[in-house]
């Protein structure tokens, strides 16, 4: 929760203003249409274009009950967003995070058309989420909420439409209950509704690491741009979710020695590389074991 800080000699007028700036900075779909305007006019975009980029498409908030183990009836929200379908199927993840919010969601929609188009892949852009948290939940509970949340965002996603895939928080069983779930309301098996399933319904190889993988490749790309000789370089890691997991897994491959993480108090400094077993992912395929 973010608290007043406390300025001394200074007029509470004064902190109510500052107080408003810090909103307005804090707005990542904000930050984001911004963007959009500055590219559109280094290229010269139509202004009906720009208008048009600056929105998205379709917007649908779901609050919906899930029951938890020990009886009781929570009601959760969620969001999928679209922001542009022109060049495709809309295309993006589904987070499951406490600090999900719509404008958040908006602004990584819009991000996904930008990535999508940058790299001539027939894509538009979506996102989608859940206010969870996911690690303080049973398999059950995870299982009867991404169920749901599939049936109420059934009326956007689909093949030719919006496909969701794995993003923060979620991981290849919760792809594997979302196109299960979209297919029992099909009559049939419709496993292109979804990508990062397991590779037993139609998932691809190495897409579980693929986020990490990239992450690590453009690190090298990007030194070698700079000049920097990555021989006795260290690495950090904030965070060892399925990117900073992935990502330390292929920085240990090329012997990149050293390794911290934020989320888990547990992992320290590592001289001998971040690739060795006791970094190796749990058997959710979510979560990474600080066996150290």
């Amino acid at each position: 929760m973010f608290q007043r800080p406390v300025l001394s000699g200074v007029e509470g007028s004064q902190v109510e203003s500052a107080d408003a700036s810090l909103c307005e900075v804090a707005s990542p779909f904000e930050r984001v249409q911004e963007q959009i305007g500055a590219i559109c006019e280094r290229m010269n975009i139509d202004e009906g274009i720009q208008a048009r980029l600056r929105k998205c498409e379709r917007e649908l908030v779901v609050n919906f009950p899930v029951r938890m183990d020990d009886g009781k009836v929570k009601i959760f929200t969620g969001f999928r967003i679209q922001h542009n379908d022109t060049r495709g199927p809309a295309k993006g993840g589904i987070r499951y995070h406490p600090d999900v919010t719509l404008d958040e969601t908006r602004a990584l929609a819009v991000w996904m058309t930008l990535k999508a188009a940058v790299v001539s892949i027939p894509y538009g852009g979506a996102k989608g989420g859940v206010i969870c948290n996911p690690k303080i939940m049973s398999q059950g509970e995870l299982e009867r909420l991404t169920r749901r949340y599939a049936s109420e965002i059934s009326i956007l996603i689909g093949p030719e439409k919006d496909i969701p895939a794995p993003d923060v928080g979620t991981n290849p069983q919760i792809m594997a209950w979302i196109m299960d779930t979209y297919s029992m309301n099909k009559g049939y098996s419709v496993l292109g509704v979804i990508t990062g399933k397991p590779l037993e319904i139609g998932g691809s190889k190495g897409r579980f690491e693929a986020t990490g993988r990239g992450c690590m490749l453009s690190a090298r790309l990007a030194a070698n741009h700079l000049g920097m000789d990555l021989k006795g370089a260290t690495l950090a890691v904030q965070g060892f979710g399925n990117v900073g997991g992935g990502g330390s897994q292929t920085a240990g491959q090329r012997r990149l020695p050293g390794h911290s993480s934020k989320r888990f108090p547990g992992w320290h400094l590592q001289p001998q590389g971040p690739g060795s077993r006791k970094c190796a992912p749990s058997q959710d395929g979510n979560r990474f074991s600080p066996g150290l």
